[in-house]
């Protein structure tokens, strides 16, 4: 029995996410505690980091992205990227001022954009219809394993050989993992020469959808739905940003030790590859934007239990249910998108959307990371952040995939 490509394709690129998002973006918190002991950091500057990199590097690169793998194909554009992630994390190894950290965030931001959301969405997209949102789930449970395993990894490595060399070891293992992976993926979009087996055929009908189909870029940029799902985006993710980044350090602060801290940001992404497996059954049987819209306001009222956190019942019960929340985050961006405009352009809109919240997802942890230099306390970021995750659930419920 012939095995459908597509399915090939979730397994590469749930290797990717979890190595070039899932390591990276949930597991480099892990060194901000030593960071700061070590370089002098604020906390501020550590988040700015890539905040800076966003601004710099991340919409030229994220629009290039989607010019070249609408072009090319992602496994060209995913191999480039390979080589920003590792060499990246192998340098920030062997930095000592604050500017060198500043340049590394940027190429690491270059890589981030190659190589992770925009264009493993962009092929899950393109080979699944009929089970688009279980196989964009499989896919991102790629995201949240290597985040649920990460915190505790580096963590590890920090106690065992240094946060240097956990840097150095990291990215090393990144390079030797992904080319390999890279394998997997077709040159182009499609595989033209695939043959569906008679019990794929009916699963998976279109499976191979035809990249014309779908509004043009111009048009969808105009659209109401396209700024309503940009800006909900933004806030909810900025918020997701804020809280992620910042959590390990918060909990140090409330007097959780490193390995305890390392513990429960592992307990959240757990809970999210929950999240994951079922919002994408749910998906390819309901409204993706209602979907979105229940979990973005999940996530606005788990944050507010970060302000009982001397207490360790409420912030294990804040893991399992934001992390819950946060799993479905990601994987229903393509999927409303998709509902919304087709897959004629799809690349290129979720670059721009991608692009868009980017900048909320790094401008959001500076600010929190701002409030607490200031007033020495997160309460006020997270009261901010639960606010933001609020109107981005409005905001997506607001939009009406019939009427572009």
């Amino acid at each position: 029995m012939r095995v459908f490509y597509g399915w090939w394709i979730v397994l590469a690129t749930f290797l990717n996410l979890f190595f070039s998002v899932g390591i990276l973006y949930y597991g480099f918190p892990v060194f901000y505690p030593s960071m700061v002991d070590s370089l002098g950091f604020t906390r501020s500057q550590l988040t700015q980091g890539f905040l800076i990199g966003f601004v710099v590097a991340a919409l030229l690169f994220g629009i290039l992205a989607g010019v070249l793998i609408d072009r090319w194909g992602a496994r060209r554009v995913i191999r480039i990227g390979i080589w920003f992630v590792g060499l990246s994390l192998i340098l920030m190894g062997s930095m000592t001022r604050l500017w060198q950290y500043y340049l590394l965030c940027v190429t690491e931001v270059v890589g981030y954009v190659l190589t992770g959301p925009i264009p493993n969405q962009v092929l899950i997209s393109n080979w699944f219809q009929v089970r688009r949102g279980r196989a964009m789930g499989y896919a991102y449970l790629g995201l949240g394993l290597g985040g649920a395993v990460s915190p505790l990894l580096i963590n590890a490595l920090i106690q065992s050989f240094g946060w240097r060399h956990a840097f150095q070891i990291i990215g090393i293992l990144i390079l030797v993992v992904l080319f390999p992976v890279a394998q997997f993926l077709p040159d182009g979009l499609l595989a033209t020469a695939v043959v569906f087996p008679a019990h794929e055929a009916s699963a998976t009908a279109g499976a191979g959808p035809i990249p014309g189909q779908g509004m043009e870029l111009g048009r969808a940029v105009r659209t109401r739905n396209f700024w309503l799902i940009l800006v909900a985006c933004t806030l909810t993710i900025g918020a997701i940003g804020a809280v992620t980044q910042h959590l390990i350090l918060f909990l140090r602060d409330q007097g959780y030790s490193q390995s305890a801290a390392s513990r429960v940001s592992s307990a959240l992404l757990v809970s999210s590859l929950a999240g994951r497996v079922i919002v994408g059954y749910f998906a390819d049987r309901y409204r993706a934007k209602n979907m979105m819209a229940l979990f973005y306001l999940a996530l606005a009222l788990a944050i507010p239990l970060l302000l009982l956190a001397n207490r360790p019942a409420a912030i294990w019960g804040f893991a399992l249910a934001f992390g819950f929340a946060m799993g479905a985050d990601y994987m229903l961006i393509p999927l409303v998108t998709a509902e919304c405009f087709g897959l004629a352009t799809l690349g290129k809109l979720l670059s721009l959307i991608i692009m868009g919240y980017s900048l909320g997802q790094w401008f959001a942890p500076w600010l929190a990371g701002r409030i607490f230099d200031v007033y020495n306390s997160y309460d006020l970021a997270w009261g901010i952040m639960a606010i933001a995750a609020t109107i981005g659930s409005a905001m997506i419920y607001a939009v009406t995939p019939d009427r572009t």
